[in-house]
This record gives C-alpha cells, sequence and structure tokens, in this order.
C-alpha cells in the first residue's frame, strides 16, 4: 500500500451561468482560469484554482437537468461544502469583503485556527480558514 498515490483532481460544482461563475471565482475570489475548453452543445470544461494551489481544481459544471438546478447553492444540505486555506487570512478577508463577498458570521478563533464563513454567488457555504501552524 505505500506506493500507492492519489489525489483529488477536480470537484464538481454546479453552476446557472459558466461565465457568471467563472466571472465570480476569478474576479472576487482571485482564482486562475485553469481551462476553459468548449465541448459542443453548450457544454464546456471549465476549471479553476486558488492562486498557488496544489493542483485541486473546481469544475464549474452548469446544470442541465431539474435535479440539478435544484441543487444549485446548496450541494451539502446548508452546510459548509469547500474550506478555501490561506497563509494570511486577513489579508484574504480584507480583500473579500472589498470585493462583496457576503459573510456569513464575524471572524473567529478557533483552537485550529482563524475562520470565517462565507458565500459564493449562488449560497454555497464556504470556510475561509488559516490554520493555526
Amino acid at each position: 500500500m505505500t506506493n500507492i498515490k492519489q489525489h483529488i483532481g477536480s470537484m464538481a460544482l454546479v453552476v446557472k451561468n459558466y461565465d457568471d461563475a467563472i466571472a465570480f471565482y476569478t474576479q472576487k475570489l482571485s482564482f486562475y482560469l485553469v481551462e476553459d475548453t468548449d465541448l459542443g452543445n453548450g457544454k464546456r470544461w471549465v476549471l479553476v484554482s486558488p492562486p498557488n494551489s496544489n493542483g485541486t481544481n473546481l469544475l464549474l459544471a452548469k446544470a442541465s437537468t431539474p435535479e440539478q438546478l435544484e441543487a444549485i447553492g446548496n450541494q451539502t444540505g446548508g452546510r459548509v461544502f469547500l474550506f478555501l486555506h490561506t497563509n494570511d487570512f486577513w489579508r484574504d478577508y480584507k480583500t473579500m469583503q472589498k470585493n462583496g463577498i457576503r459573510f456569513n458570521e464575524q471572524p473567529r478563533e478557533e483552537a485550529y485556527g482563524t475562520v470565517v464563513v462565507f458565500e459564493d454567488l449562488y449560497g454555497n457555504k464556504w470556510d475561509l480558514l488559516q490554520l493555526n501552524k
């Protein structure tokens, strides 16, 4: 088992509109657009990633069924969906405030680090988190 190497390459995030989602993640959260490939018939392969990420991307997947449309903004039943780790909480928090990100609470200090819950453009909950060293 010691020679097994795996990692999560991408996580799908269901969105209403590719371009709106790209704009939000690249302009409001300063993510990079890794790839935007037209697959035909209105489908695209769109990957975004935080700066200096370890290789895990978000796959922005446009909803194409009623069930997928219903999941937009609530992919985890109201729980925090994704955890955005940072090396400078207050820098990123202030930038996100300037960019109009909606926060669900005030930043707080926990035993594990500094954290705040925020929402993406559809209402999915995220943690901005700087872990204690």
